[in-house]
């Protein structure tokens, strides 16, 4: 599929760009991004409800006519109702792909990717263990060879904090607080650099928390100006503590094959746990116990999630091409 046409329907969540996106590079598509922003009852009723009129969805001249891309990729509730216009309408010129489960037909698209986690089970529905992302092989080796000075300068081992925040599943009490101080400081009492990265969730509470635990080590703050330096420190990190609320978060360490240990603050949920427990049966990652007396460190087989499903997408694509009598 490498070269070809690619429409990729955003709501504009980060998070979501990043799964979609990262299939689309590990495809090699040609993407176009479709910004959708429903309003009114075409926002709170999707993703049942359909497109509005005034996108003038297949007309010439909007933002959504033809030539119809040959693959595209939606991802959130959101942006459900924009393919499945598109699939009536472009029929099988257009593979369409609903990555997560809208509470939808699996009439709605070719193909659906769910996490393992997820219940969604059919014909045309695939899982994989972590979400997908951007992190390629490739792209890790391009970050190593421009790791910025003021990381390159930290002694090892390097200790990525990539911190959450409270959502509808995990609080952070001031209990919670109290114990992702101390495991901070674990780290560095171990002779650990700690790289710390903050999300567009966490709290002030948390950063505080945090800012307060790695004062004494060396260490490196993002202080959310300027460009992220998570992808650096994906790729840098002798070791990972990842966010429990954060499926993507924990997923993403995972394609190093380096050791990720996971902060749990209170709460939980039973989807979050079947994630959590299938990587560490897999072997990815430990949950951060309550006192480290060594840094740990263990090996996995890297999960690479973005090829594993392009792969899939592939095969499909190919496939349904081959079913109408098409040449691909």
């Amino acid at each position: 599929m490498r070269g070809r046409k690619a429409w990729l329907f955003s709501d504009g969540k980060a998070g979501n760009d990043v799964q979609s996106l990262g299939i689309a590079n590990a495809l090699g598509l040609d993407v176009t991004v479709k910004r959708i922003a429903p309003k009114g009852l075409h926002k709170h009723l999707s993703p049942w409800t359909g497109v509005a009129r005034r996108e003038r969805f297949g007309a010439p001249g909007s933002a959504f006519a033809p030539p119809w891309p040959d693959v595209a990729i939606a991802i959130g509730r959101l942006t459900t109702p924009y393919i499945r216009r598109l699939k009536q309408m472009a029929r099988e010129a257009t593979f369409t792909v609903i990555l997560q489960d809208p509470k939808v037909s699996l009439a709605t698209a070719d193909l659906f990717w769910v996490p393992e986690h997820d219940r969604l089970r059919g014909p045309n529905v695939i899982t994989t263990l972590t979400a997908p992302h951007g992190f390629s092989e490739q792209r890790l080796e391009a970050l190593k060879s421009a790791i910025p000075a003021h990381i390159a300068v930290l002694p090892r081992p390097r200790v990525a904090i990539m911190l959450g925040g409270s959502n509808g599943d995990y609080v952070y009490s001031p209990a919670a607080l109290e114990r992702l101080g101390r495991a901070i400081r674990a780290f560095g009492e171990k002779g650990a650099s700690l790289l710390v990265t903050p999300s567009r969730r966490t709290e002030p509470a948390i950063v505080q928390c945090a800012r307060q635990a790695v004062e004494p080590f060396p260490h490196f703050f993002w202080n959310m100006s300027g460009d992220n330096p998570y992808p650096f420190f994906v790729a840098e990190a002798d070791m990972f503590l990842a966010p429990a609320d954060s499926i993507n978060m924990t997923g993403e360490p995972c394609v190093t094959g380096r050791p990720v240990y996971v902060f749990h603050p209170d709460g939980g949920s039973p989807k979050f746990t079947r994630f959590h427990e299938a990587l560490m049966q897999y072997g990815a990652t430990r949950a951060m116990p309550e006192r480290i007396d060594a840094l740990e460190t263990w090996d996995y087989e890297p999960l690479s999630s973005a090829s594993a499903i392009a792969g899939e997408i592939d095969r499909r694509f190919a496939e349904m091409r081959i079913v109408n009598g098409r040449s691909i």
